[in-house]
């Protein structure tokens, strides 16, 4: 659910803040005095274009914060799923700043991407203008619309063809950059057994590069690490007078006859025996060292050729031993399938055609799936719209099916057949509905969608266009139905429609000599009879009409509670 919204300094905002809260909340406001622009302001946090001149005149910079709540499991997994962190609070702050012409959008306090932005704003929120009915309920988006209410019962099978479908693409572009000149076909082939015979006469072993390239170091160095060993070696326990070794061992000898007269004298001769055999233990191991030293010319020529070779192949074929083996196998495959060409096509096809009908298989019974939701759909929004006042409607969802026309979606088309008169001939959505009309029918589906649609929360701008009398009242109804299930937030300049709302705000426009500011506040006790006789009559309120505005409140808060 959408908490609040907090705006500075954008286009005729200078400051506000709006407290949304669940139900209905309805936002009305004289022409021009900026309703649109705290919808935009939304859309424009959630990642939306910034438009040239969005600051407010004299500001350098604008900011938006929406303050989402979490409300069940569902919505925190799909937010976390996007790796945005939830704290114990629930709740989800996106914010966006404006400033010379470039913009920080923040999730919870971390900077995002505008896609990221997009991304969880489509869990939290779904915005609806006039603008965007068109689009929706476009015909390419109206198999998704269906499989939205077909719910669960879609989600494997539509999994199962885009699976499908996928696989018998990898099958086509395998076909595809197959290569069927002879010429060519022998030129692969000779190139392909002098890259795998490179390879296999190498006898790379797992980890050699390593050990190669550390022995070369060691070769490569050696006259001077035996130099400093030998030197090392002399100073710890060499034959020259007074080496480390002879001085410890005459301390001990000296100190052993100390043994047993204190604790403190027997800790100082057991430390001193430790650095004895300590140093014993050193002289050992540079001992070694030295004799690792000890290699020919033709052994460092021997291990240069050899780290020479590895690293060539791995110019060729890959950065590791690993990589190198995996291009052997692939390699390899690939000479085979050469080697039997007839048989290799002829076994692409015969996949081919086996996926393709799987393909069929599991587009058919999605298809099953879907038409059985269709008429469900078709009854739901046939209902709905006539309780939005669309008189004598005529409604159809029509599931094609061309099985020769296979997609990731299966092989359905989908259309939404309307006629908004008796006696006339059905026809596309697309061609029939005017602007008010697209709106009720939005308003339609969102409604029957409303149980299968999860997202919390529901804006719906222009969705009074053209509409008036007892239209405005079952859209004003309607509109009080779908929030009981969702928060629905409705920029309305009808009273029937401002009437039904849980929560009033009212947006105004403010001038001085030296500026002009629209700002948001919500009505309280008597002031939605104001603003609804301000509706019902504009400029000159009467008695008469304020106690019309009183009644339509009743009647809403009637229909309301019987809800």
């Amino acid at each position: 659910m959408l908490i609040s919204e907090k705006v500075r300094n954008l286009a005729l905002i200078r400051e506000a803040e709006t407290e949304f809260g669940e139900g209905l909340n309805i936002l009305t406001g004289e022409t021009g005095a900026g309703k649109s622009l705290v919808i935009g302001s939304v859309e424009l946090a959630l990642g939306g274009k910034a438009k040239s001149g969005i600051i407010r005149q004299g500001e350098d910079e604008a900011t938006v914060e929406l303050v989402f709540s979490l409300s069940d499991d569902e919505e925190r997994e799909k937010i976390r799923t996007l790796d945005i962190e939830v704290e114990d609070d629930d709740l989800v702050i996106m914010s966006r700043k404006i400033k010379d012409g470039r913009s920080i959008a923040r999730i919870n306090g971390e900077s995002v991407n505008a896609s990221l932005m997009k991304k969880a704003a489509s869990v939290l929120i779904d915005i609806h203008g006039q603008r965007d009915q068109m689009g929706l309920l476009a015909k390419k988006n109206l198999c998704a619309i269906l499989d939205r209410y077909a719910g669960d019962a879609v989600k494997e099978p539509l999994s199962d063809v885009k699976d499908s479908h996928a696989r018998l693409r990898d099958i086509e572009d395998e076909l595809s950059s197959d290569i069927s000149d002879p010429d060519e076909l022998r030129r692969r082939q000779d190139l392909l057994s002098f890259e795998i015979s490179e390879i296999e006469d190498a006898g790379l072993a797992d980890g050699e590069d390593e050990k190669v390239e550390e022995r070369y170091s060691l070769m490569k160095n050696a006259r001077k690490m035996t130099e400093s060993l030998s030197e090392a070696l002399s100073a710890l326990s060499g034959s020259q007078e007074g080496n480390a070794s002879d001085y410890v061992g005459r301390a001990s000898a000296v100190l052993s006859g100390m043994s047993d007269i204190s604790e403190k004298t027997d800790s100082i001769i057991g430390r001193v025996s430790e650095i004895e055999a300590l140093i014993g233990d050193i002289s050992v191991e540079i001992g070694d060292a030295l004799r690792d030293m000890d290699f020919s010319e033709e052994e460092f020529a021997e291990c240069e050729a050899r780290l020479d070779l590895i690293n060539h192949l791995k110019s060729k074929y890959g950065r590791t031993i690993e990589e190198i083996y995996a291009s052997l196998d692939k390699k390899s495959e690939e000479l085979k399938k050469i080697e039997d060409h007839d048989g290799y096509t002829a076994g692409l096809k015969k996949r081919y055609e086996e996926e393709k009908e799987k393909l069929k298989d599991a587009s058919r019974i999605l298809s099953g799936i879907r038409k059985k939701a269709a008429k469900k759909l078709e009854k739901n929004m046939k209902e709905a719209m006539e309780d939005l006042n669309f008189e004598n409607i005529g409604f159809e969802i029509r599931v094609e099916s061309d099985e020769e026309n296979l997609t990731s979606n299966g092989f359905d088309t989908v259309s939404f057949m309307i006629s908004l008169n008796k006696g006339e001939e059905l026809m596309p959505l697309e061609d029939v509905a005017s602007g008010g009309e697209l709106s009720r029918i939005m308003l339609a589906l969102k409604t029957v969608l409303a149980d299968t649609d999860d997202i919390p929360t529901l804006i719906f701008d222009e969705i009074d266009t053209g509409i008036s009398g007892r239209t405005a009242e079952k859209v004003a109804e309607k509109l009080s139905v779908l929030s009981r299930r969702r928060q629905v937030i409705a920029i309305t300049h009808l009273p029937q429609i401002a009437a039904m709302a849980d929560h009033h705000f009212v947006i105004e426009k403010t001038s001085d000599d030296q500026s002009t500011e629209t700002g948001v506040r919500e009505l309280k006790g008597d002031e939605p009879v104001e603003e609804l006789s301000r509706l019902l009559s504009g400029s000159e309120v009467t008695e008469a009409v304020r106690q019309n505005a009183k009644e339509m409140l009743s009647f809403a808060e009637s229909f309301k509670a019987s809800l």
